[in-house]
């Protein structure tokens, strides 16, 4: 068995994902969500779990000792596109928050969001008609309303008693 160098292949799958975007188009199907998880482990201490059974993707470590992390990612070509939708969140499971990797078009973070359980469910009920709600559908801007910014490209991790999201309001 040959051992890879996941980081190597994460690149490599980056160059690829952007290459065939310019190509067609299109996005390419499910490489995001890999390199999102990829790049919210390394940058913000977690370790991934593997098992998707669990509804959750990676427990913290450090500052997140033991909370069970959902990852979401989208790479996002043009901000003023609005509708942009984060994936379906596993309501059933049993999670402590969820992060959101926002990516450039070249596949590489630029901002990372997280929002707790109880953030999301508030967020939930107040458009609890809605049959996306039902689902755990939410769109990148009302996720990113809710959550906190917790990494910048430009300055890494953000300590959270500085930045306050009602500012991106």
């Amino acid at each position: 068995m040959a051992v890879y160098d996941v980081t190597a292949l994460i690149s490599q799958a980056r160059k690829l994902a952007a290459d065939y975007r310019r190509a067609t188009g299109k996005p390419l199907g499910g490489v995001s969500v890999e390199i999102a998880e990829a790049d919210a482990a390394r940058l913000l201490d977690l370790e991934l779990v593997g098992d998707p059974s669990l509804g959750y993707d990676a427990v913290g470590r450090g500052e997140r000792e033991g909370r069970r992390i959902q990852i979401k990612g989208r790479m996002i070509a043009d901000e003023a596109k609005s509708g942009q939708r984060i994936g379906q969140l596993k309501m059933d499971a049993a999670w402590d928050s969820v992060v959101l990797v926002l990516m450039d078009e070249e596949y590489e973070p630029y901002e990372i969001y997280e929002a707790t359980r109880e953030e999301i469910e508030a967020a939930g009920a107040e458009g609890e008609g809605s049959r996306r709600n039902k689902r755990g559908a939410m769109s990148v801007a009302k996720f990113k309303i809710i959550a906190n910014l917790v990494w910048t490209r430009e300055e890494g991790v953000i300590d959270d008693e500085i930045w306050d999201n009602t500012q991106a309001r």
